[in-house]
């Protein structure tokens, strides 16, 4: 586990034709948005940067290659690359790298494309995925700081206010991350024996949002990964702050 949250997220995983992702923040503050590639599916990344500003109701598109393999893109809060411009750069969701996140170190074929909004390592603010060919739209519209349980409450800004809402796995509930229920590791690193009455405040994640990926294997759920037909060559728009 890294020492933030990558909440929010959007994943997508075989994306089979050139696609246009924009990425917008409807938040009333400055955030800073960062994307991932995973390197050990796939040697093609998008041409964008890794990490950027983004001020209010700002929004930027950009192509991702017809062989982009696996990715992600979340929301930081509170930067400020000025001095360690590494994890600790942001108040939360900050990677390796400083602003333009590193390439191999991140955040730590098919016919269908596969995206979702991930809570599995926590959340840090409300977002929704969109695309213009009618496919099914993962959200997490919820701020879900201020009622978060106490155990996983936080971080916290300047003024007291929880800007996040950590998953127990990464709160270490449990105490041990590698054999963990809450983590699905050890003897509870299958879908048989990791179930979702074992991951503590499981229900306060998807209740608030149903149609999010709370934990590691939760599609048993139904509404937590998310197909689209490749051949429909959807574009996909992720908003923070919906």
């Amino acid at each position: 586990m890294k020492a933030f949250l990558t909440s929010a997220t959007l994943s997508a995983v075989s994306l089979v034709s050139a696609r246009t992702f924009t990425v917008y923040n409807h938040c009333p503050f400055t955030i800073w948005p960062a994307m991932f590639t995973d390197l050990n599916a796939g040697s093609a990344v998008p041409d964008y940067p890794t990490g950027w500003e983004a001020a209010s109701y700002m929004s930027v598109s950009f192509s991702v290659p017809d062989n982009w393999t696996a990715g992600r893109i979340w929301a930081r809060r509170d930067c400020d690359f000025s001095s360690n411009p590494g994890p600790n750069s942001c108040l939360d969701g900050g990677c390796n790298g400083g602003l333009e996140c590193d390439l191999r170190l991140g955040p730590g074929g098919s016919d269908l494309d596969w995206y979702d909004i991930s809570l599995v390592d926590g959340y840090n603010l409300p977002a929704r995925i969109d695309n213009n060919v009618g496919c099914g739209i993962p959200s997490c519209p919820v701020d879900l700081g201020p009622n978060c349980p106490s155990p996983l409450k936080g971080p916290f800004d300047s003024s007291g206010f929880p800007v996040g809402c950590k998953s127990a796995c990464d709160a270490n509930l449990d105490g041990n991350q590698s054999n963990s229920p809450n983590c699905c590791t050890g003897q509870y690193n299958t879908a048989a024996t990791c179930k979702p009455s074992g991951v503590a405040d499981y229900s306060y994640f998807k209740d608030n949002c149903p149609n999010s990926y709370v934990y590691a294997y939760d599609e048993s759920s139904g509404a937590a990964l998310w197909t689209c037909n490749a051949t429909l060559n959807a574009d996909y728009t992720l908003t923070f702050c919906p």
